[in-house]
C-alpha cells in the first residue's frame, strides 16, 4: 500500500483528497494535517510515502514547510487552487518533486500519487512544464553557474538530462535516443548523483537555469 499524508487547512478539502484516493485499492490516507507545521510532525510520526501540501494555508504555509518535510523522507507534492503560484518553484528546488491542481480529476489524481510513490516526478503534466519555464529566474549569473555544473555530465548525460527537462519519462527517451530503457536510467541516476540533486524535477531546473532548451 502506497501511504500518504494529505495536508490542507479546509477539512473539506481533505475529506474529499481522502475519499479519492481511499477508493484506490493501493493506496492510503494514513493521516491529515491543516498547516505546515503540523504536516512535519505528522510526517516524522506516520512516515508517509508520499505527502500532498498545499501551497496558502494559514499559520506554516507549504512553501515554508516543503525543505523540512522532503527532508522527513517522504515524497514531496504540492497541491494548489491556482495553475500558477508564485515561488512554488522554490519548493520544487527544496526536494518536492512536482505539484498538481486541487481539481485534477480523481484517476489521475491517484495516478500521480502512484507515479511519485514509484519515484518519478510530477514533470509530464503541462502546467508543471509552464510553471516551471515561467518562474526559475535565468540571469546571467544564475546561468553561467547552471552551465558550470553541467560541464559535470558526460555528452550523453547531458543529452539525457535535457530530455528530462522537456518531460519525457524514461521509456520515451530511450525511443527517441535509440537506447535501453535501463541505460537511460542508470545515465539519469549518474547524472544526478554528478550534480549533487536528489530528483529529475531538479535537474530540469538546473537545464532550465542554463538555457539549454
Amino acid at each position: 500500500m502506497i501511504r500518504v499524508l494529505v495536508v490542507d487547512d479546509e477539512h473539506l478539502v481533505r475529506s474529499g483528497l481522502r475519499s479519492i484516493l481511499e477508493a484506490a485499492p493501493d493506496i492510503t490516507v494514513v493521516g491529515e494535517a491543516a498547516d505546515g507545521a503540523e504536516a512535519l510532525v505528522e510526517a516524522e510520526r506516520l512516515r508517509p510515502d508520499v505527502v500532498l501540501l498545499d501551497v496558502r494555508m494559514p499559520g506554516t504555509d507549504g512553501l515554508t514547510a516543503a525543505p523540512a518535510v522532503v527532508a522527513a523522507g517522504p515524497k514531496v507534492v504540492m497541491l494548489t487552487t491556482f495553475d500558477l503560484d508564485e515561488y512554488v518553484h522554490e519548493a520544487l528546488r527544496a526536494g518536492a518533486v512536482g505539484f498538481l491542481l486541487k481539481d485534477t480529476p480523481p484517476r489521475e489524481l491517484a495516478a500521480a500519487v502512484r507515479t511519485v510513490a514509484a519515484g518519478n516526478a510530477m514533470l509530464a503534466p503541462t502546467v508543471t512544464r509552464r510553471l516551471i519555464s515561467s518562474f526559475v529566474e535565468r540571469g546571467p549569473a544564475r546561468r553561467e553557474a547552471a552551465r558550470a555544473r553541467l560541464e559535470l555530465l558526460t555528452g550523453r548525460e547531458l543529452e539525457i538530462v535535457r530530455e528530462v527537462a522537456r518531460g519525457h519519462a524514461n521509456g520515451e527517451i530511450a525511443r527517441r535516443l535509440g537506447m535501453s530503457e535501463a541505460t537511460v536510467k542508470a545515465h539519469v541516476s549518474r547524472a544526478l548523483a554528478k550534480l549533487g540533486l536528489t530528483n529529475r524535477v531538479q535537474a530540469a531546473i538546473l537545464v532550465h537555469d542554463a538555457d539549454l532548451l
